[in-house]
């Protein structure tokens, strides 16, 4: 039975939200699996990503076949890498303790790139909100200063008014 790693869409329309399954290549898209590796919610920036990387690399191991997306967000989580360096305990070039090691730094260099990218969009969000708020206060300022000369015009014929009255 051919095996596939692949994604299985779930939410609703204009909203997708995805499983990662292991899944029989001939079943449908949103059909049976066999097993459910993690989820990819695409909607959120940056994306999130849950996924069994364990339960990934069993399968990678097993021969399944990850999608082209699939396999993007494998990598992106590791699991690709993590076989890797199985296949390389398997041929003797490293000791289990060496790839978990490598395995970790990466994780942990991954972690700070996206921690990273998170601090960078929430400090545009704010430098956004920032400018817009100066802009709001420009645009109230310019509406008060449209009304501040309106009124003195009112006001100035009335005094020109009490004063050609008390001239005669």
């Amino acid at each position: 039975m051919p095996v596939k790693i692949r994604l299985q869409r779930h939410g609703k329309k204009g909203k997708p939200f995805y499983w990662i399954v292991a899944a029989d290549s001939r079943a449908k898209r949103d059909g049976r699996y066999l097993e459910k590796l993690g989820i990819y919610n695409p909607n959120t920036n940056p994306a999130t990503i849950e996924l069994n990387v364990d339960g990934a690399v069993t399968w990678l191991q097993n021969g399944a076949q990850p999608t082209d997306t699939a396999k993007a967000i494998l990598s992106y989580k590791g699991a690709l890498l993590k076989n890797h360096l199985a296949g390389g305990v398997r041929k003797g070039a490293l000791t289990e303790e060496q790839a978990e090691a490598k395995f970790q730094e990466w994780v942990e260099a991954k972690a700070a790139k996206v921690g990273s990218k998170t601090e960078g969009l929430a400090k545009a969000e704010a430098e956004a909100k920032a400018k817009a708020l100066e802009a709001e206060k420009a645009v109230n300022e310019a509406r008060i200063a449209a009304q501040a000369p309106v009124v003195e015009e009112t006001e100035a014929p009335a005094e020109e008014v009490e004063a050609s009255n008390e001239e005669e």
